[in-house]
């Protein structure tokens, strides 16, 4: 446990080192954000944070790979550490450049790839001894695939506004530590899980709004953080008892994939490109019902808390009683989801009408 803290303190003393040096950098060559429909600040605010603390993550967590002992790992990990690298490059190169989604798509596919041919992959569905819940067979390829490829979107279409995505994915490193810790013990997989929550911490203290963030992460940080949260509940002990079940894994991150769901349901709906930009996130929905950048990081925050203690209560719980909680889970954020809704369609009809009485207000006079 001593040494787990230590990764967890260095990840983050090296982070906050890494993103200071990267923010330096990107004040003297002005490598700032660039605005586009998605974005909701002004003024000119550094992008590349993420190259800061992804690459002292990979490079501790290489270093726990090879010097851990860790049968699970070893070389056999040695292609997902490429698809980092992949994933975190062609994320950057965005930064500067934006590529088309296809490409970005391609290359998603790719290291979702490297992560799957070595058979890091989900193998059940819930806790149970028997039937497809317990043994995904060869579903579980195209599953993960989906699950790699969708939560690495997804944290990047969540990441919106000051300390958003990085909060979020550090409450949910932290909670896939802590179940690891439950699972396996002093494993590799529960220090990945730690070490990444310390160099987002390290990438917060320059991006958490305070009252303003000083750098983003930008696409390779937001891609990164969701590539390497998809890995974490994989790279476990490959087997049907140390594995994290789906619908566990995905209750952790449950905020950023309804959110995901909702955008691409809202742009088939109105016949637009599913990778169209738009802004009616949750956070934009925040936004217009009049709350800051503190108050939304506060709330969602707080349900991904309520989210982490249910998951792990229905994994202690490991039975019927396990399947409720998860449920309760789901259904917190469900009705959270659908509150928003509403009152944000309520919020704009009265914007709306107010606009109408201001209208008519001025063409009397």
């Amino acid at each position: 446990m001593v040494e787990a803290v230590i990764f967890f303190f260095v990840s983050f003393v090296l982070s906050s080192a890494a993103v200071f040096l990267v923010l330096r950098l990107s004040l003297k060559y002005s490598w700032f954000d660039h605005i586009n429909e998605r974005k909701i600040h002004s003024g000119n605010i550094p992008r590349l944070g993420g190259i800061g603390f992804a690459t002292v993550f990979i490079l501790v967590a290489l270093f726990i790979n090879f010097f851990t002992g860790d049968p699970s790992l070893g070389l056999r990990s040695v292609p997902v550490f490429i698809a980092m690298i992949l994933i975190l490059a062609s994320g950057a190169y965005d930064d500067f450049r934006p590529m088309s989604s296809r490409y970005k798509l391609a290359i998603q596919i790719i290291a979702a790839l490297c992560v799957i041919i070595p058979d890091y992959t989900f193998h059940r569905l819930f806790y149970f001894k028997s039937g497809m819940v317990s043994d995904l067979n060869w579903v579980r390829y195209p599953l993960t695939l989906l699950w790699i490829v969708g939560l690495t979107n997804a944290i990047n279409f969540i990441d919106g506004i000051d300390g958003l995505a990085g909060g979020l994915s550090a409450l949910a490193a932290f909670t896939f530590s802590v179940m690891s810790f439950i699972f396996s013990g002093y494993s590799a997989a529960a220090l990945f899980g730690l070490c990444l929550t310390g160099a987002i911490c390290g990438f917060l203290v320059f991006n958490a709004p305070f009252p303003k963030a000083k750098i983003f992460m930008g696409d390779g940080g937001s891609q990164f953080l969701g590539f390497t949260l998809a890995l974490l509940p994989l790279i476990d002990k490959q087997d049907s008892v140390t594995t994290l079940p789906l619908f566990y894994a995905a209750a952790v991150l449950a905020i950023p994939i309804f959110d995901t769901i909702a955008a691409v349901w809202r742009r088939i709906r109105d016949r637009r490109r599913i990778d169209s930009p738009d802004k009616s996130h949750l956070h934009h929905k925040l936004m217009r019902m009049h709350l800051n950048a503190q108050e939304i990081d506060v709330i969602i925050f707080c349900f991904q808390i309520v989210l982490g203690i249910l998951v792990y209560l229905s994994i202690q719980a490991r039975s019927w009683l396990s399947l409720g909680i998860l449920g309760t889970a789901y259904l917190v954020i469900l009705i959270f989801f659908t509150v928003i809704h509403f009152v944000h369609r309520r919020t704009l009809i009265l914007l709306k009408n107010q606009g109408a009485v201001n209208s008519a207000g001025t063409d009397t006079e």
